[in-house]
């Protein structure tokens, strides 16, 4: 594991306030390998250069310290997790995390469970299948102090997919990119109608690099009316207007 350099890793978490142990800096190390190496035969990410792994989907990912204490959060689902971005490494980062990891296709949910056995994480799991079945569940509805998603869809669709899960005064992280003031406006009313409120919207851009970054924070204020999310399919066909 000689062969890899960690500045780039450490100095973005140490920018982000976080001092990861040499521990989790090579769980880091290991979980780039597991990526790679599974990249090679099923697609997990178009990004697989080392350096760029380490800013654009570690650091990245772990940026949400921008907007939530992780230290004071209990429970924490990934909603259309991918490669484990960013639920995986905010629990390398923060162990004490109980996490879910929730994506829709099982070949990626088996590389996940992988990187979980092979990186010794514990209280963490996966789970296959659609955000719009797992959130009418009693197991999974309103039980999760944060929900965060780096998925790629608009937002009134992705709260409708995410606002489910989080408990009354916990919280929805959507990590976005670039300006997303007109997408944040235009997704109040659903928001407001899945129980949420938009708190804070946070732009920067990822450390050394000129790449702009959103978080929109969505606070939960009141429960989901039992009717969302509606059937599969449906939230992104006819987004809430």
């Amino acid at each position: 594991m000689s062969q890899y350099s960690t500045d780039t890793l450490v100095r973005g978490t140490k920018q982000l306030g976080i001092t990861l142990s040499e521990k989790q800096i090579q769980q880091f190390i290991r979980y780039y390998e597991l990526l790679v190496e599974w990249n090679s035969f099923m697609n997990l990410t178009a990004i697989t250069e080392y350096e760029e792994v380490m800013e654009k989907h570690f650091v990245d990912s772990l940026a949400a310290v921008k907007v939530c204490d992780f230290h004071q959060v209990k429970s924490l689902i990934d909603i259309g997790t991918g490669a484990g971005f960013p639920g995986i490494p905010l629990k390398i980062a923060f162990p004490h995390l109980e996490v879910v990891l929730l994506d829709s296709l099982n070949k990626r949910t088996k590389f996940l469970n992988e990187v979980i056995q092979q990186l010794g994480l514990e209280n963490i799991r996966t789970i296959h299948g659609r955000a719009e079945d797992y959130a009418k569940q009693k197991e999974y509805r309103e039980q999760f102090d944060v929900c965060v998603s780096r998925a790629v869809a608009n937002l009134s669709t992705l709260s409708e997919y995410c606002i489910p899960y989080v408990r009354k005064k916990g919280e929805f992280i959507s990590y976005k990119s670039g300006k997303i003031e007109e997408e944040a406006g235009q997704a109040k009313k659903a928001i407001s109608i899945l129980g949420g409120k938009i708190s804070k919207i946070e732009k920067f851009c990822l450390a050394d690099t000129d790449m702009e970054r959103s978080f929109i924070v969505i606070d939960k204020e009141k429960k989901t009316p039992e009717k969302y999310p509606r059937k599969a399919g449906m939230p992104s066909k006819e987004p809430i207007q």
